[in-house]
Protein backbone atom coordinates (compact mmCIF):
# COMPACT_ATOMS: atom_id res chain seq x y z
CA UNK A 1 0.00 0.00 0.00
CA UNK A 2 1.63 3.47 -0.92
CA UNK A 3 2.67 5.66 2.38
CA UNK A 4 0.14 8.34 3.16
CA UNK A 5 1.25 11.66 3.01
CA UNK A 6 -0.61 15.08 3.93
CA UNK A 7 -1.44 17.39 1.75
CA UNK A 8 -3.40 20.87 1.48
CA UNK A 9 -5.87 21.29 -0.65
CA UNK A 10 -4.20 22.92 -3.93
CA UNK A 11 -2.25 19.43 -3.69
CA UNK A 12 1.17 21.03 -2.15
CA UNK A 13 2.43 18.54 0.18
CA UNK A 14 2.21 19.52 4.31
CA UNK A 15 5.75 18.51 5.08
CA UNK A 16 4.96 16.92 8.67
CA UNK A 17 4.91 12.55 9.34
CA UNK A 18 1.85 11.47 10.29
CA UNK A 19 2.64 9.82 13.39
CA UNK A 20 -0.95 8.59 14.62
CA UNK A 21 -4.29 9.63 14.49
CA UNK A 22 -6.48 10.46 17.68
CA UNK A 23 -10.73 9.29 17.68
CA UNK A 24 -13.42 10.47 19.74
CA UNK A 25 -15.74 8.24 20.24
CA UNK A 26 -19.76 9.13 20.70
CA UNK A 27 -18.96 12.73 20.76
CA UNK A 28 -22.59 13.68 18.83
CA UNK A 29 -25.15 11.96 21.48
CA UNK A 30 -27.39 11.03 18.42
CA UNK A 31 -24.63 9.19 16.89
CA UNK A 32 -24.40 7.49 20.66
CA UNK A 33 -28.10 6.48 20.84
CA UNK A 34 -28.86 5.03 17.00
CA UNK A 35 -26.17 2.61 17.72
CA UNK A 36 -27.85 2.18 21.60
CA UNK A 37 -24.93 3.36 23.27
CA UNK A 38 -25.01 5.09 26.30
CA UNK A 39 -23.64 9.18 26.41
CA UNK A 40 -20.45 9.03 28.18
CA UNK A 41 -19.60 11.60 30.57
CA UNK A 42 -16.27 12.06 29.54
CA UNK A 43 -13.98 11.94 26.35
CA UNK A 44 -14.08 8.32 24.74
CA UNK A 45 -10.16 8.13 23.20
CA UNK A 46 -8.88 5.51 20.68
CA UNK A 47 -5.93 5.88 18.75
CA UNK A 48 -5.62 4.55 14.94
CA UNK A 49 -2.05 3.71 13.48
CA UNK A 50 -0.65 5.66 10.44
CA UNK A 51 -0.63 2.71 8.63
CA UNK A 52 -4.35 3.07 8.59
CA UNK A 53 -3.98 5.84 6.95
CA UNK A 54 -5.23 6.40 3.16
CA UNK A 55 -5.68 9.05 0.38
CA UNK A 56 -9.51 9.20 0.47
CA UNK A 57 -9.94 9.89 -3.57
CA UNK A 58 -8.41 6.66 -3.64
CA UNK A 59 -11.35 3.62 -3.66
CA UNK A 60 -11.98 2.51 -0.49
CA UNK A 61 -10.96 -1.44 -0.16
CA UNK A 62 -13.48 -3.07 2.21
CA UNK A 63 -11.41 -5.95 4.05
CA UNK A 64 -12.30 -9.72 2.67
CA UNK A 65 -13.81 -12.10 5.20
CA UNK A 66 -15.19 -9.08 7.18
CA UNK A 67 -19.62 -9.10 6.56
CA UNK A 68 -20.17 -5.45 7.91
CA UNK A 69 -18.05 -2.40 7.40
CA UNK A 70 -19.82 0.38 8.22
CA UNK A 71 -18.50 4.46 7.25
CA UNK A 72 -18.27 7.36 9.81
CA UNK A 73 -17.83 10.70 8.11
CA UNK A 74 -15.79 13.22 10.69
CA UNK A 75 -13.43 16.66 10.76
CA UNK A 76 -10.15 16.05 10.69
CA UNK A 77 -7.87 18.05 12.41
CA UNK A 78 -4.23 18.48 11.50
CA UNK A 79 -1.78 19.39 15.09
CA UNK A 80 0.97 21.77 13.88
CA UNK A 81 2.39 22.20 17.35
CA UNK A 82 3.97 19.70 20.17
CA UNK A 83 1.40 19.11 22.45
CA UNK A 84 1.52 18.41 26.35
CA UNK A 85 -0.71 19.17 28.81
CA UNK A 86 -1.69 22.02 26.57
CA UNK A 87 -4.26 24.92 27.54
CA UNK A 88 -7.52 25.64 25.84
CA UNK A 89 -5.41 28.82 24.09
CA UNK A 90 -2.25 26.80 23.35
CA UNK A 91 -4.87 23.89 21.99
CA UNK A 92 -5.79 26.40 19.31
CA UNK A 93 -2.95 27.71 18.07
CA UNK A 94 -1.75 24.27 17.66
CA UNK A 95 -4.60 23.83 14.69
CA UNK A 96 -2.58 23.88 11.65
CA UNK A 97 -5.84 22.63 8.99
CA UNK A 98 -9.37 20.72 8.64
CA UNK A 99 -10.25 18.11 6.78
CA UNK A 100 -12.53 15.14 6.43
CA UNK A 101 -12.35 11.79 7.46
CA UNK A 102 -13.95 8.56 7.20
CA UNK A 103 -12.83 6.69 10.15
CA UNK A 104 -14.01 2.82 8.69
CA UNK A 105 -15.41 0.13 11.50
CA UNK A 106 -15.89 -3.43 11.57
CA UNK A 107 -18.88 -3.35 13.00
CA UNK A 108 -19.18 -6.92 14.04
CA UNK A 109 -16.14 -7.33 15.31
CA UNK A 110 -16.45 -4.39 17.11
CA UNK A 111 -19.61 -5.52 18.79
CA UNK A 112 -17.67 -8.77 19.82
CA UNK A 113 -15.12 -7.35 20.87
CA UNK A 114 -17.03 -4.96 23.36
CA UNK A 115 -19.36 -7.47 24.81
CA UNK A 116 -16.16 -9.47 26.31
CA UNK A 117 -14.30 -6.10 27.36
CA UNK A 118 -11.90 -5.88 25.14
CA UNK A 119 -10.42 -3.01 23.12
CA UNK A 120 -11.52 -1.71 20.26
CA UNK A 121 -8.13 -1.26 18.12
CA UNK A 122 -8.95 -4.94 15.53
CA UNK A 123 -11.95 -3.22 14.43
CA UNK A 124 -10.70 -0.07 14.19
CA UNK A 125 -6.78 0.21 13.12
CA UNK A 126 -6.64 -1.93 10.06
CA UNK A 127 -5.06 -0.94 7.16
CA UNK A 128 -7.22 1.64 4.91
CA UNK A 129 -8.53 2.14 7.62
CA UNK A 130 -8.58 5.88 7.93
CA UNK A 131 -8.95 7.18 4.29
CA UNK A 132 -7.97 11.40 5.03
CA UNK A 133 -9.12 14.49 2.52
CA UNK A 134 -6.68 17.12 1.89
CA UNK A 135 -6.72 19.80 4.22
CA UNK A 136 -7.30 23.26 4.28
CA UNK A 137 -5.55 25.80 6.78
CA UNK A 138 -7.34 26.92 9.38
CA UNK A 139 -7.01 30.42 9.15
CA UNK A 140 -9.54 29.83 6.05
CA UNK A 141 -12.24 28.59 8.61
CA UNK A 142 -13.82 32.27 9.81
CA UNK A 143 -16.81 31.23 12.03
CA UNK A 144 -17.35 29.47 15.26
CA UNK A 145 -19.39 26.66 13.82
CA UNK A 146 -17.96 23.91 11.01
CA UNK A 147 -20.61 22.27 8.65
CA UNK A 148 -19.76 18.83 6.61
CA UNK A 149 -21.88 16.48 5.14
CA UNK A 150 -21.93 12.97 2.88
CA UNK A 151 -23.58 11.92 0.19
CA UNK A 152 -23.91 8.54 -0.97
CA UNK A 153 -24.91 7.65 -4.45
CA UNK A 154 -26.33 11.14 -4.76
CA UNK A 155 -28.32 10.90 -1.55
CA UNK A 156 -27.67 12.82 1.79
CA UNK A 157 -26.31 9.85 4.63
CA UNK A 158 -25.20 12.61 7.06
CA UNK A 159 -24.89 15.80 8.16
CA UNK A 160 -22.33 17.26 10.71
CA UNK A 161 -22.75 20.43 12.95
CA UNK A 162 -19.68 20.86 14.85
CA UNK A 163 -21.77 23.31 17.25
CA UNK A 164 -23.26 19.58 18.17
CA UNK A 165 -20.26 18.01 19.36
CA UNK A 166 -20.57 17.12 23.17
CA UNK A 167 -16.83 18.12 23.65
CA UNK A 168 -15.35 20.56 21.24
CA UNK A 169 -12.66 20.90 19.37
CA UNK A 170 -10.40 23.16 21.39
CA UNK A 171 -11.46 21.52 24.50
CA UNK A 172 -11.05 18.09 23.67
CA UNK A 173 -7.70 18.89 22.28
CA UNK A 174 -6.83 19.76 24.74
CA UNK A 175 -8.29 17.55 27.04
CA UNK A 176 -5.68 14.74 24.66
CA UNK A 177 -2.74 16.58 25.10
CA UNK A 178 -3.44 15.67 28.74
CA UNK A 179 -3.55 12.23 28.29
CA UNK A 180 -0.74 11.46 25.98
CA UNK A 181 1.46 14.21 23.92
CA UNK A 182 0.27 15.27 20.41
CA UNK A 183 2.82 15.69 18.14
CA UNK A 184 3.16 17.91 14.80
CA UNK A 185 1.44 15.65 12.01
CA UNK A 186 -0.76 13.87 14.46
CA UNK A 187 -4.35 14.09 13.47
CA UNK A 188 -7.51 14.30 15.88
CA UNK A 189 -10.89 12.82 13.97
CA UNK A 190 -13.66 14.59 16.43
CA UNK A 191 -16.68 12.27 16.27
CA UNK A 192 -19.32 11.43 13.68
CA UNK A 193 -23.02 12.30 13.56
CA UNK A 194 -26.10 10.18 13.27
CA UNK A 195 -26.85 8.40 9.66
CA UNK A 196 -24.16 5.75 9.84
CA UNK A 197 -24.06 2.46 8.13
CA UNK A 198 -22.62 -0.21 5.74
CA UNK A 199 -20.56 0.76 2.73
CA UNK A 200 -21.33 -1.72 -0.40
CA UNK A 201 -18.92 -2.22 -3.63
CA UNK A 202 -20.05 0.26 -6.12
CA UNK A 203 -21.34 3.32 -4.27
CA UNK A 204 -19.96 6.95 -4.60
CA UNK A 205 -19.31 8.88 -1.36
CA UNK A 206 -19.23 12.60 -1.76
CA UNK A 207 -18.02 14.24 0.96
CA UNK A 208 -17.90 18.28 1.76
CA UNK A 209 -16.63 20.75 4.14
CA UNK A 210 -18.22 24.22 3.98
CA UNK A 211 -18.21 25.01 0.52
CA UNK A 212 -13.82 25.24 0.88
CA UNK A 213 -13.41 21.52 0.49
CA UNK A 214 -15.35 18.53 -1.88
CA UNK A 215 -13.72 15.21 -2.38
CA UNK A 216 -15.60 11.84 -3.79
CA UNK A 217 -14.18 8.43 -3.69
CA UNK A 218 -15.71 4.87 -5.00
CA UNK A 219 -15.75 1.83 -2.94
CA UNK A 220 -14.58 -1.40 -4.28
Amino acid sequence: MPEYQHHWKDGTPVHLPLGKVVCIGRNYAEHARELNNPVPDEPLLFIKPSTSAVHITRPVKCPQNQRTVHFETELAVLIGRPLTNASASEAEAAILGYGLALDLTLRDLQSKLKEKGQPWERAKGFDGACPLSPFVPAETFTGNRIHFTLDIDGQRQQTGDTGDMLNPIVPLIAHISSQFTLQPGDVVLTGTPKGVGPLNPGQTLSLELEDLLFVETKVV
